[in-house]
Parts: C-alpha cells; structure tokens; sequence
C-alpha cells in the first residue's frame, strides 16, 4: 500500500517565493521592452532646411535627402540614436521651430554667436569653402573690403548673411528666399555678387545651366564648418553624435559629396546638351583656374608690396620692425649677439634743394645697391625713412658691427654717385642688451648716429659707451666680417 508524502507548511511558501520571483522577472522584462525612453532609444525629431540643394531638401515624399541627410542618418546609425523628421516650409521656419522647442536637432548649419544662445554644437559633419560668385565680365576679388558700394544677394537667415553684415558695412545686401533666387539675381545683373559654398556653386551652375557665372575670389577664414546644433537642454544627445561623427572617414565623406553633385544622365541621350555642358564646364574651370592664378599673383604682389619700399626695393618700415621683433626674441631665446645700425646722407638737403628731388631719388637708389653690397647675406637692410636707412646685423658684436659700418662709409665716399658730388654717411652702431626693449635698442643707435654727425660727420660711433664696442676694431674682427 502506498503512502503519500506529507507536505509542510516550509515547502508550500518556498514554492509561492519562487512562483513570484519568476512573475516579477517576467513583468520586469516586458517592462523594458515596452519603454524605450528608460533605454534612451526614443526618437529624436530633426528640423532641416527643405531646400537647399545639395545639401539637403524634403523631396515630394516628404523624405530628408542630400549629403547633410546622409551624412545625419550615417553619424546617428553610428551613435545608436533614432531621428524623427520634423517638416517645415522653409529655413527661417526651421529655425523658429528649433528655438521654440519643437525639434531638438537642427541638422546642418554654421555655428554663430546668435545660434550659441540655445543650440550647443557638434564636431563638423562638412567641411566646404565659401567662395565669391559674380557675372563673368566681373574683375577679379583680391578684398571684398575694398569693395564698397556693391550689392551682394544672399539668402536670408544664414550665417553667411550674418557675418557679412558684421564684416563688410559697405556692401549692400539683398536678401532672397532660396539659394537658386540669390545666383538668378546675379546671373541675370540685379546683385553684382553672392558669397556661396563651392558644392553649392558647382551644383548650381551645372544644374541651372548659368554659365554667364564665375567664381571670382575666396575670403579667408569664411569656410562652412557645417554642423548639427542640439538644443541645450539635450546636450547627451549632442554628445552621443560626436562620437557617431567621429568614425566617419575622409573617404565617405567625399563619396557621399559625390553622389549628390554628380549629373544624372537621362536614358534618351541629348547629345547636344553634353556637348553644350562640356563646353560649359570647360569654360567655367578654365576661368576659374586662370582666376586663382592670378589671385595667387596678386597676393604675392601685394604681400611683397606691403614689405618693400617702392623706391629702393629694400625692406620698409613695417617689414624691419617685423624683422627686429623675430632678431630680438631669438637672441634673448638662444643668448646669440644682435647689433643695428641707422645710416644717414649726410647734407642730402642739399642735394634736393640743388638738384631736385628726382636726383634725390637717384642717390637714395644708388645709395640702396652700396648698403646691399656692402653688408652681409645674413644682415636686413631697409630704409627707415627720408635719407636714413637701417641694417640689421644678426650673430655680430658692437666691435664686428663697426667694422661693417666703416666699410659701409668707405663703400659711400668712393662711389662715383649721378650727381658728380662726393657723398658721406654718418652711422650709429648699437648693440642688444639684456632687459632692453625694441625702442632702448633703436634709441642708442640714433643717439651715437647724432654723435657722429655731431663729430664731423662720415664716420661711425657707438651708443654702446664704456666698453670695447666705443673703441676701433680689433683685427680679428675685421677677419671675421670682412667679405662676409
């Protein structure tokens, strides 16, 4: 006969735990699959200019489309973020959306000081430089500062919009609604200019057929570092796209760009419009390449320009105190000796007053050749002002100066100079000391230049007193310079 086990009260309440640890695990579970906010996985909504080809637009479906769309939808796959398009019709819509707290991304945009007031920014998604587009009989842009009285198109709400009206008050702005509105103004002579990215440059010459357009300057430091701005209040989110954008590669970058700039060709071939295009694209790069020659020969004419002085050919004022600032910090740095020396034709007046200032002219150039004869591969020469001169000697003592200044004077009264006279010079050597400031360096040298002319003229003398640097050179000074 069989028995039946017997049951405790124990046994019956460890089951009754056990059943209800399983439930709440159970319930717990459903919990986390049914709240995706407590996983951070709730979709963040997006506001993006609906027309701004290429880099972005809302096609006829309603879908987000452009390289700011693929590269959006890269860095958040990446980042682990879902993105909700928020809609609007238009740019200035978008950004009263962002303001107001209806979408917490703005997808593609320039950081500015305005913007910084609610949106926190990430690392750039695009890098692309903003160039100058005008009519194509337009002069070349060296300095859109220079330029005054001209009318600029630009559209509305934009950085680019922003930071003109702060940099450049003499342009006349126009504003337009679209990208496309601004280059229709130029191209067809109501806005002599509109400052564009070069995508969107390309793009729209290509796609709107404006060949009449050209690309006629750049402006340093207006590169469009476009970003995704994130309401403050969201700023995990921000920092979550960072990371995304972090592991986007130079390579997808530009594959992307390519995709959306390249031209679809239609299956009926219109081989009159590719020949019209290439003939187009031909003449627009080779416009554009002439123009960036040029610029480049024109910024180094005008920073060769803005060192030289126009009658000598030497270094002017603003190159040599450029020169003595970079001399001084890298003798104090590497404790090396550094003298200058200002030179000055004596009686020179005279020769104005005698001959005229265009034989003036013709001494004070031949007066240039001697000093870039006389001194050394090492040494700056330049003219100070008027008749004066100044050499800046690199690694030489106040002794080792004197004797480059007294080969400077004998150079000067036995040249055979256009006016038939005998000329002289009168020089003051001085020599960088510890504690000394620019001005201390250049005092003395002009306090021992009036203690030559003061002492007969055609002569140098020192503003170094009380050492050897106020005596003759020694000889092997004159070695160590002499044909240098």
């Amino acid at each position: 006969m069989g028995q039946r086990v017997a049951t405790t009260g124990t046994d019956r309440t460890g089951w009754l735990l056990l059943v209800a640890g399983l439930l709440l695990l159970t319930a717990g579970a459903a919990g986390a699959q049914a709240s995706p906010d407590a996983a951070g996985n709730s979709p963040v909504s997006f506001c993006v200019d609906p027309d701004w080809p290429p880099y972005e637009i809302i096609n006829r479906g309603g879908a987000h489309e452009g390289i700011a769309a693929d590269l959006l939808s890269l860095a958040a796959e990446r980042a682990g973020l879902t993105l909700a398009l928020h809609p609007t019709a238009d740019w200035n819509a978008s950004l009263k959306a962002s303001r107001e707290g209806a979408c917490d991304l703005l997808s593609f945009l320039n950081q500015t000081p305005k913007r910084d007031e609610w949106l926190l920014f990430t690392e750039p998604l695009f890098i692309d430089p903003n160039v100058i587009i005008t009519h194509a009989e337009h002069p070349f842009i060296a300095d859109l500062s220079a330029e005054s009285d001209k009318s600029i198109a630009l559209p509305s709400g934009t950085s680019i919009e922003e930071r003109v009206r702060r940099d450049f008050p003499k342009l006349r702005i126009l504003t337009t609604e679209t990208e496309a509105e601004a280059f229709a103004m130029v191209s067809n002579g109501k806005a002599d200019l509109t400052i564009r990215s070069l995508t969107v440059a390309v793009y729209t010459i290509k796609t709107e057929g404006w060949f009449n357009l050209k690309v006629s300057g750049q402006i340093p430091g207006y590169e469009n570092r476009l970003r995704v701005g994130v309401r403050k209040e969201r700023a995990e989110i921000r920092d979550r796209l960072d990371r995304g954008i972090a592991t986007i590669t130079a390579q997808e970058r530009t594959q992307i760009a390519n995709r959306h700039v390249s031209i679809n060709v239609q299956t009926a071939v219109d081989y009159g419009l590719i020949r019209n295009l290439v003939i187009g694209f031909s003449v627009v790069l080779l416009s554009n390449l002439i123009w960036a020659m040029k610029l480049r020969k024109a910024n180094a004419r005008l920073r060769h320009m803005s060192r030289t002085d126009h009658l000598t050919g030497l270094y002017n004022r603003a190159a040599l105190d450029g020169q003595l600032t970079r001399e001084i910090d890298r003798s104090r740095r590497y404790g090396r000796p550094l003298a200058v020396m200002i030179i000055d034709l004596d009686h020179f007046k005279t020769v104005n007053d005698r001959l005229g200032h265009l034989m003036g002219d013709r001494v004070l150039v031949e007066m240039a050749g001697i000093l870039k004869g006389a001194t050394r591969k090492a040494d700056s020469v330049g003219r100070w002002g008027g008749e004066e001169f100044l050499v800046l000697c690199p690694e030489i003592t106040a002794a080792q100066a004197l004797v480059v200044a007294e080969r400077i004077c004998e150079a000067v009264r036995t040249h055979g100079f256009g006016t038939g006279w005998r000329h002289t010079v009168s020089v003051g050597v001085s020599t960088l000391r510890a504690g000394d400031s620019l001005d201390d360096l250049l005092q003395r040298a002009d306090t021992a230049l009036y203690r030559a002319k003061h002492e007969g003229r055609d002569r140098a003398t020192t503003g170094d007193a009380g050492s050897d640097l106020d005596s003759a050179p020694r000889p092997s000074d004159a070695a160590l310079v002499a044909g240098a």
